[in-house]
């Protein structure tokens, strides 16, 4: 029992740790919370962590400001391997349509962990796009979004994905969301997982 609770505090750790580095601009550290071979997908990037983590540094540079905010945590744990689930914010600033918007989505980083040599490490981070809004910085602002090109992305993050298609992201049009087709295979791999079966 205090052997599990130890993986799992570990493990909750690695989480928060993830958001507050990575918010903070502390690549160094931030690198920690991976394994080498660790996977990192997004709306806007899908590939290695270390390429995550330039590629986050070089948006700093160009001003791009999206920041996470997170809930509660469950943590799925098997000998050496875990799923958590950590409800959580993504807030993205930037321009719409001339206008400066904050875009909120709400969703569940979905994280496949791995023990290996004695030490807890995020092995792929699939977020869950469950809804999301946008909101005008100055309320008194008037926002007119291109409804038609808005209907183009799924709806879980298609105000996310409208912002960060008009600051020049490619943006990934079949992440998982609260339901569907996607979430349930994502699930599938999670079990897989657990069950000792590769990604």
């Amino acid at each position: 029992m205090q052997a599990e609770l130890i993986d799992r505090l570990a493990i909750r750790d690695l989480v928060e740790n993830w958001a507050i580095w990575r918010d903070a601009g502390d690549w160094a550290r931030f690198q920690t919370v991976w394994h080498d071979d660790g996977v990192m997908m997004a709306t806007w990037f899908q590939g290695p962590a270390r390429e995550f983590i330039r590629v986050t540094q070089e948006g700093w540079a160009k001003g791009v400001s999206i920041l996470h905010f997170l809930g509660g945590t469950s943590v799925d744990l098997q000998g050496n391997r875990a799923i958590a689930q950590t409800k959580m914010t993504i807030s993205q600033r930037g321009m719409v349509q001339d206008v400066l918007c904050d875009v909120v989505c709400t969703g569940r980083f979905y994280d496949f962990f791995e023990k290996r040599d004695g030490r807890w490490g995020l092995v792929l981070r699939q977020p869950i796009y469950e809804k999301d809004r946008v909101d005008p910085v100055d309320p008194g602002a008037r926002l007119e979004i291109d409804q038609q090109q808005l209907q183009t992305f799924p709806n879980g993050y298609q105000h996310l994905a409208y912002i960060q298609t008009q600051i020049g992201y490619q943006v990934k049009r079949d992440m998982p969301q609260l339901t569907g087709a996607e979430v349930d295979a994502l699930y599938a791999r999670g079990a897989s997982w657990l069950a000792g079966d590769n990604l």
